[in-house]
């Protein structure tokens, strides 16, 4: 399926998911805030803005957004992110040194090739600024359900009996993802330079329980299903 066109579509079941899914959201936005931190007066650019859903509870007025799915983005420019670009981040000229902070939120999963990425980001920050990466590990409980659930093409399957939560990520969206893992990612920022890592994560309970109540963000990430990479950007990367 073309990058571009993966979530055309799906923009009311991505947000339907997460709204029935309340408390799980709760707990990924309770990471997304934590990370994100005091964003007054910053330059912030979103990787991948998607429905800018989690943006509609920060304030966005200095958000800038990249976003393959027009479906998607028209939706978060209405929800007040200042969408740059529908495309992708591939083929985005960035300004050298611009941005305070720059994240994905879950957009890595749907990227093959993550070093040119992060390098062109590394570069449109300014000393100081942080790359900020927020996925679902490949390596976590909720990364083996949806390479299961794709490997199968389906979710109603004995394998999964009884150990699927009651309303799991859309199938369509899972079997598009790429699904990294954690040290991957951190492998990437360490070869292209980043030294300075900061990491957090929520979702540490199992798939199945996940949306029972929220939970808090805790520092680390090899036991969260949510996990939050922040890589200060020194010098001259």
């Amino acid at each position: 399926m073309e990058t571009r066109q993966k979530f055309d579509g799906y923009a009311a079941k991505y947000d339907e998911w997460f709204m029935k899914n309340e408390n799980l959201f709760t707990s990924e936005l309770r990471l997304f805030k934590k990370v994100l931190g005091d964003i007054g007066g910053k330059k912030l650019l979103s990787v991948g803005c998607g429905s800018g859903l989690f943006e509609s509870y920060i304030d966005c007025t200095n958000v800038e957004g990249i976003e393959p799915s027009e479906d998607m983005g028209r939706i978060a420019v209405k929800r007040g992110v200042n969408v740059i670009r529908y495309g992708l981040i591939e083929d985005v000229d960035l300004p050298e040194e611009h941005y305070d902070i720059i994240y994905f939120n879950g957009s890595s999963s749907y990227m093959e090739d993550l070093a040119p990425v992060y390098e062109k980001s590394l570069r449109a920050l300014k000393a100081g600024g942080r790359l900020i990466l927020l996925d679902v590990p490949k390596e976590s409980a909720f990364g083996f359900m949806y390479l299961l659930g794709k490997s199968l093409d389906t979710y109603d399957h004995d394998y999964l009996k009884d150990a699927m939560p009651e309303l799991p990520y859309p199938l369509a969206l899972a079997c598009s993802g790429v699904w990294h893992t954690t040290e991957e990612k951190i492998d990437v920022l360490r070869s292209l330079g980043v030294e300075k890592f900061t990491f957090y994560q929520t979702l540490v309970k199992n798939p199945l329980y996940t949306n029972e109540e929220p939970e808090e963000v805790s520092e680390g990430y090899k036991s969260g299903g949510y996990v939050a990479i922040i890589a200060e950007k020194q010098g001259d990367l």
